[in-house]
């Protein structure tokens, strides 16, 4: 119990730190070669932020935990959407950009519905990973051509030079580093759930899941506090569609096989908490602390749903 409980909470330590070092890497480089602020807060941060879901849910599909991988997907969705963003609402309201709402929110909506219908059926095929990668390739198109129009160009080149040179060996570092932090989560979660006779699954989709949503939940306080709206909103929605279609698709791939029946209803859970969301924060173009209050309700019936469905 002891060893999991090590193993289990050293990699929630220091997934999110390395997490967190690689998302500045990656905007430090993005600045430097002048890429928008857009692309910067919902690809590059976005992407980012998602590394620990796609490195754990990777490697527990190839270990043949494919509930594990999709519980990872769909609670690390669901805390971001009702944690992190309620957490963010709590400490100050977050008034937000029709225009980021109109285009990326649907998005985000549209693949989630995708990703719940390829899962209801209770099994995870390879075909549906490539599907799902071959629809992350779409939206990284659209993402990239929404952000035409705000390119930043204050660096001379050898500043560009310097700054890329430098963040590309952090990336690199930090990337090696989540891949073994991620490996040691992963290892203790299922030592945990053999210790406690629970299922994997549950500990994936409550305690991994919150785990690899925190560099998301670090990001929006921070921004949040800065009135940094758009970074919060692009984060979380950038990140849950990372998760959706790169994290599921890479799962997919290398771990196709059977999921919880449990599953469908959580599966329900996180198109309906996608739309709530998108509601809440469309009402009125904020989300006030008390929807933030609501939101963070919400996460905890998701918890309680999570252990009466898979634990």
């Amino acid at each position: 119990m002891i060893l999991a409980l090590a193993l289990t909470l050293g990699g929630l330590a220091v997934l999110p730190l390395v997490a967190d070092r690689f998302v500045v890497a990656a905007t430090r480089i993005s600045r430097a070669l002048g890429l928008s602020p857009i692309l910067v807060g919902a690809l590059l941060v976005g992407f980012g932020t998602s590394l620990p879901e796609i490195v754990v849910s990777g490697l527990a599909a190839a270990r043949g935990e494919t509930s594990f991988a999709v519980a990872n997907v769909v609670g690390s969705n669901v805390a971001n959407l009702a944690l992190v963003l309620g957490v963010a609402a709590f400490i100050r309201p977050i008034v937000s950009s029709w225009g980021l709402l109109r285009k990326e929110g649907s998005l985000v909506l549209i693949v989630t519905l995708l990703y719940v219908a390829l899962h209801f059926n209770g099994d995870v095929e390879r075909w549906e990973g490539v599907l799902l990668l071959i629809v992350l390739a779409l939206a990284l198109g659209l993402l990239i051509r929404w952000s035409e129009g705000g390119l930043l160009d204050e660096d001379d080149d050898l500043q560009r030079y310097v700054t890329v040179r430098k963040e590309l060996i952090v990336g690199v570092f930090t990337m090696v580093t989540t891949v073994a932090a991620a490996t040691i989560l992963v290892e203790g979660a299922e030592r945990l759930a053999i210790e406690l006779d629970i299922q994997s699954a549950f500990i994936a989709a409550t305690l991994v899941a919150v785990g690899t949503s925190l560099p998301e939940l670090a990001t929006a306080v921070a921004a949040v506090r800065r009135h940094e709206a758009d970074l919060v909103l692009g984060n979380v929605l950038g990140s849950n569609l990372f998760n959706a279609l790169a994290v599921g698709g890479v799962a997919g791939v290398v771990g196709p096989g059977v999921i919880d029946p449990g599953f469908r209803v959580l599966l329900l859970v996180l198109l309906g908490v996608t739309a709530f969301a998108g509601l809440l924060a469309t009402t009125g173009s904020r989300l006030a602390r008390s929807e933030g209050a609501i939101l963070l309700a919400v996460f905890a019936l998701f918890v309680w749903l999570a252990g009466s469905n898979l634990a």
